[in-house]
């Protein structure tokens, strides 16, 4: 039995054919103005890299932010839901899953079945998201993807008082003209976006073992400033973008088996 799951984020469009317990392909795509293609694209290339047809997979479950715009899926899941999944597959002692993306952030407890016992959603403002690193990385001049190494360099803790991405770029050029290293502005910066996550998490009620999921999660500098913040070490999948799109498919094969 072959099934896809198709995870619509707001900046990239996810796609992962599954075969049993098997995953035989993975695929991503800008998400870009027309989400609906986007899909299209990231399915057909994923397809064609599984080396079967697209009438080859028999149950495509979509999510994400733009899950709706599947016209090609049989139906949909939450992204909660698709997060616990996929989470709890990749890492079977998983009970906390943090989940932080372009414009929000997540925090769900899941069971060891990656059912969901409780959750919690910052989608109201991007300073629990990657825009809001990305916001910051263009005030500090540096390229997004220095800004998690960069962090790992400081040597001291750098308050960052503002939670809003634009009072928050104030406070950065603020920062820049006191002479504060770019090192330590960068640390600021995440140990700002992880203080939400941190309150969310604890909201939910932590519990061992801690997975990190999203594209966010290939940010080492805010990976370090979760697991010091939270004192838990954390664990964080080899492409955790994809996390979500594996549990959509298994959901969709969980759908499949009845």
């Amino acid at each position: 039995m072959i099934t896809a799951g198709v995870d619509v984020g707001n900046k990239f469009t996810k796609v992962v054919i599954i075969k049993g317990q098997q995953i035989l392909s993975k695929h991503m795509v800008l998400s870009g103005f027309d989400q609906q293609q986007a899909a299209e694209e990231a399915f057909s290339k994923a397809v064609a890299a599984a080396g079967i047809s697209r009438d080859g997979v028999n149950y495509i479950m979509a999510t994400g932010a733009g899950k709706g715009v599947v016209g090609f899926s049989h139906e949909t899941i939450t992204e909660v839901g698709a997060d616990a999944r996929g989470a709890v597959f990749l890492f079977p002692s998983g009970r906390t899953i943090i989940d932080v993306g372009a414009e929000e952030g997540r925090a769900i407890k899941c069971d060891e079945r990656g059912k969901i016992i409780d959750f919690a959603i910052n989608e109201k403002c991007a300073a629990g998201a990657g825009s809001f690193t990305e916001a910051m990385a263009r005030a500090l001049e540096v390229p997004l993807e220095e800004m998690g190494p960069l962090a790992l360099k400081s040597t001291r803790n750098i308050p960052m008082n503002a939670q809003c991405a634009v009072f928050a770029e104030s406070e950065v050029v603020s920062l820049i003209h006191s002479r504060i290293t770019k090192e330590d502005i960068s640390k600021a910066v995440h140990d700002a976006i992880a203080s939400r996550i941190i309150s969310m998490a604890r909201r939910v009620g932590l519990e061992k073992d801690l997975v990190m999921t999203g594209g966010v999660g290939r940010n080492v500098g805010f990976v370090k400033s979760l697991g010091d913040g939270l004192e838990i070490s954390v664990l964080v999948p080899d492409e955790p973008e994809f996390v979500s799109a594996i549990g959509a498919a298994l959901a969709a094969a969980e759908r499949v088996a009845g």
